[in-house]
């Protein structure tokens, strides 16, 4: 297990340091899943403070979702985030991974937030 979790860390940081290097700026999309749900906020990280946020915790989003750990889920979250950080007056974002693969309920996370009017 401790294994597992330094190559997980270490895989973190390796993505986030290539964010950092080409951010320039611009907050981050971060994303992050779990076995039973989905979570993403958009963080500055000049400002050390959360701009947006959303999660498959959310009591609107409970009810209407089968379940918070599939496709349709990540899909739902990323056009809310989007819809949150576009009203917060953020189009322009850098999509943070983390130690994830971009595949699956990432992947279509990043694409309902690019539908939702984010640009990354």
């Amino acid at each position: 297990m401790a294994q597992y979790k330094d190559a997980t860390e270490r895989r973190k940081a390796r993505v986030r340091r290539a964010l950092r290097a080409t951010a320039n700026g611009r907050p981050r999309l971060s994303v992050h899943r779990s076995s039973k749900h989905i979570y993403a906020q958009i963080i500055d990280d000049a400002r050390g403070v959360t701009i947006a946020a959303a999660s498959s915790l959310e009591k609107d989003l409970r009810d209407s979702l089968k379940t918070g750990a599939d496709v349709a889920a990540a899909q739902a979250i990323g056009k809310l985030v989007a819809e949150r950080a576009v009203a917060a007056g953020v189009k322009d974002v850098v999509f943070d991974r983390g130690a994830f693969i971009y595949h699956g309920r990432v992947k279509a996370l990043a694409e309902a937030a690019r539908e939702g009017g984010l640009n990354f």
